[in-house]
């Protein structure tokens, strides 16, 4: 166990919880503590797949920049360890039973595979609250559900539930809330059954967000939002969020 997480094993699968309940916030030292388990993991053959799991009612509610410089310092911060997280060689799944919002979309996206309870909500909510998409989001959603359908979640901001998750691509797999660990369990075993060289020449020959794209996209999602950080509408939208009300933005 680390500040943040929590690490068992079943067999040739290495389950990682996120250990902040309610909501999971991460900041840098727990994303470069999950991003030291993948590599722990690449290195040890008797590991053939990663679980990514979570504690408390939400997957990831995003960045809990309360833990670390605020603004753009902290964002960069978290975006050098969140970019390792795609370096890893070996399959990671993610067990999303509860809201994935911002930040924590991204987490749940950098995974191989999704597995999504009825609970899911995935949720790119970054123009609600006047900023630009971050974790390399603008890489990953397109690459899972297509250009149009990914501007269409990011300009409307809108939640995506389970079902029309497994629908559109964001989840690959569907499972009732009692049975999410069951079934994302089982996707892992079906998995680390394999041939592990097989695994590894799959993985090489389809195509994924790898760890220099996935950091050239957060270059360029960093820069979109260094501006937009200083904006009143960004201030207007964290107020809104924080006072449960609609925000009310003047576009500057």
């Amino acid at each position: 166990m680390m500040d943040g997480l929590v690490t068992t094993r079943e067999g040739a699968v290495v389950i990682v919880r996120l250990a902040r309940p309610p909501h999971n916030f991460f900041d840098a030292a727990l994303l470069a503590g999950l991003a030291d388990v993948l590599a722990a993991n690449d290195a040890d053959p008797s590991v053939r797949v990663t679980l990514l799991a979570a504690e408390g009612r939400s997957f990831c509610a995003g960045a809990d920049f309360r833990r670390a410089a605020a603004g753009i310092e902290g964002a960069r911060a978290v975006y050098a360890q969140a970019a390792r997280l795609f370096a890893r060689a070996k399959p990671l799944i993610a067990a999303v039973g509860g809201p994935a919002v911002g930040g924590g979309l991204g987490l749940a996206l950098a995974a191989d595979f999704r597995v999504a309870s009825h609970a899911a909500r995935f949720h790119a909510n970054f123009a609600a609250i006047g900023l630009h998409p971050g974790f390399a989001i603008t890489a990953t959603l397109p690459a899972l559900v297509g250009a149009q359908r990914a501007r269409d979640l990011l300009t409307t901001a809108r939640r995506v539930g389970g079902e029309e998750a497994a629908t559109i691509g964001l989840a690959d797999r569907l499972a009732p809330a009692e049975a999410l660990d069951k079934v994302a369990l089982a996707l892992a075993r079906d998995i680390a059954a394999n041939a592990p060289l097989a695994l590894a020449a799959i993985a090489r020959a389809l195509p994924r967000i790898n760890a220099a794209t996935a950091a050239a996209a957060m270059a360029a999602e960093l820069d979109e939002q260094a501006a937009l950080f200083a904006t009143a509408d960004f201030r207007e939208g964290v107020r809104a969020t924080s006072e449960r009300r609609p925000p009310v933005f003047e576009g500057r």
